[in-house]
């Protein structure tokens, strides 16, 4: 298959609303060949992370919108903008070969309306673009909603934050601290020709200069290392792991951090890898599998705690709640298209249903640490402060390092164009059991 048409089917997929890119884009990459399928990959997360800016354009360019059934069609002509206006292919190149691909769509009929916009684009891109960027949200290319939000919460922010979302991201690693030192690594990647450097926050983290398959990574098949980002990397530290601790890490996939905290100390009595979805846990096991490590895997809701729970309580808790994704757009710029305003708040209020849940399994002087890959506060510290408004005995202690930003809660720390993904973190330790809790426990 022509890898404009494949580009324009994986995103079609996204702009219907059936899919994530992680969804659709494999089975079209099924469909071209080998030495074209980084073209493809490029051609619809590249035109997936200008899109508000490109389907800006495409309304100034286009008479009427495309009709429903012809999505596909529509892809195609925002992957025929992007070539144009981001990558560096001729622009005779990229016109024809995004008009001969209305062929593979089945959808010949549409070569001449191709052509001209695309030309049209080629000689005036200049003036139609002074146009669409009269919008600050279309210029940075971000939806609308979340270019306000982002600008409410980080006005000084707002620039650094929506340049890095239009980024492609760093690719960095964390050394399993079981078998070497970061030193020890950093020393092979040396010798395989690999730059790298350490990451100035994570004890284990290295980050790349240039992704490379992990495949040629000294030691990845056989557990030395694993890629994760360094903000990720900051979560399991919080923990305070000491020996014989029970440990619980909620909503694990694909266990990242379930992999670092066996990692980090390995004398726990047992961890439990806690996620919904029976399918997103074969990931985790896969990942324990290379690394040589060993935990307990349960697919359930965490809020069932009835369902899951066996009774005895855990020292230490690390919820990865699900949010909305936004400190890592560049990784996942197709967040942009499937992200809607009204899904904030139903994670706000999901992320407080499990902090309730969860909260009854903690040992009273336990920690629970809070973690999301969001950088909006109504999931972030918002929700904290909700919480220990609800949870008299719960208090949140200080973080103590030199990254992020204090928040009123916890820790914010934004995307760096250099650096680690968005993320956030709270510490919070267990004073004493709830009225319910204890009433519960006396009556057991």
């Amino acid at each position: 298959m022509n890898p404009r048409a494949a580009a324009a089917r994986a995103l079609a997929a996204v702009l219907a609303g059936k899919a994530s890119l992680g969804g659709s884009l494999p089975a079209q990459l099924k469909n071209v060949a080998p030495r074209d399928q980084a073209l493809v990959q490029e051609l619809a997360f590249g035109t997936a992370r200008w899109y508000n800016r490109l389907e800006a354009l495409a309304r100034e360019l286009l008479n009427k919108p495309m009709k429903p059934g012809d999505q596909d069609l529509h892809a195609l002509l925002l992957v025929g903008l992007y070539q144009l206006l981001y990558l560096r292919v001729p622009a005779h190149a990229a016109i024809g070969e995004t008009v001969n691909a209305a062929v593979s769509l089945d959808k010949a009929w549409a070569k001449g309306l191709l052509n001209a916009v695309l030309r049209r684009v080629q000689r005036d891109s200049e003036a139609l673009l002074a146009v669409v960027d009269q919008s600050p949200s279309q210029q940075c290319a971000h939806p609308g909603w979340l270019y306000k939000r982002l600008q409410r919460a980080w006005p000084e922010q707002l620039g650094a934050i929506t340049s890095c979302n239009n980024l492609h991201p760093p690719m960095t690693l964390r050394v399993n601290q079981r078998r070497l030192s970061r030193d020890a690594y950093l020393q092979q990647l040396a010798d395989a020709d690999i730059t790298a450097t350490a990451c100035p926050f994570s004890p284990v983290g290295i980050q790349l200069a240039s992704p490379c398959d992990v495949q040629l990574l000294p030691g990845f098949a056989d557990g030395l290392v694993s890629v994760q980002d360094e903000a990720a990397q900051l979560a399991a530290p919080l923990l305070d792991l000491k020996p014989g601790l029970r440990v619980l890490d909620a909503c694990c996939a694909p266990g990242g951090k379930t992999c670092q905290i066996l990692e980090q100390q390995p004398d726990l009595t047992e961890v439990v890898g806690l996620d919904l979805e029976p399918a997103r846990l074969k990931r985790v096991e896969e990942n324990l599998k290379r690394l040589q490590l060993d935990a307990r895997l349960v697919a359930a809701d965490g809020r069932d705690v009835a369902h899951w729970w066996d009774g005895t309580p855990f020292q230490r808790i690390l919820l990865d709640a699900p949010c909305s994704a936004t400190g890592v757009i560049r990784r996942h710029p197709d967040i942009k298209l499937t992200r809607k305003a009204a899904d904030i708040a139903a994670l706000a209020v999901l992320q407080g249903e499990l902090l309730d849940a969860l909260w009854p399994t903690l040992e009273v002087g336990g920690v629970l640490v809070y973690a999301t890959c969001s950088v909006l506060p109504q999931e972030n510290t918002e929700v904290i402060e909700a919480f220990l408004a609800r949870q008299p005995g719960a208090r949140a202690l200080d973080i103590n390092g030199d990254y992020g930003i204090v928040q009123p809660c916890g820790r914010q720390l934004l995307p760096q164009a250099d650096g680690h993904d968005g993320f956030y973190l709270a510490r919070l330790i267990k004073l004493s059991a709830s009225p319910q809790q204890k009433n519960r426990e006396s009556a057991a």
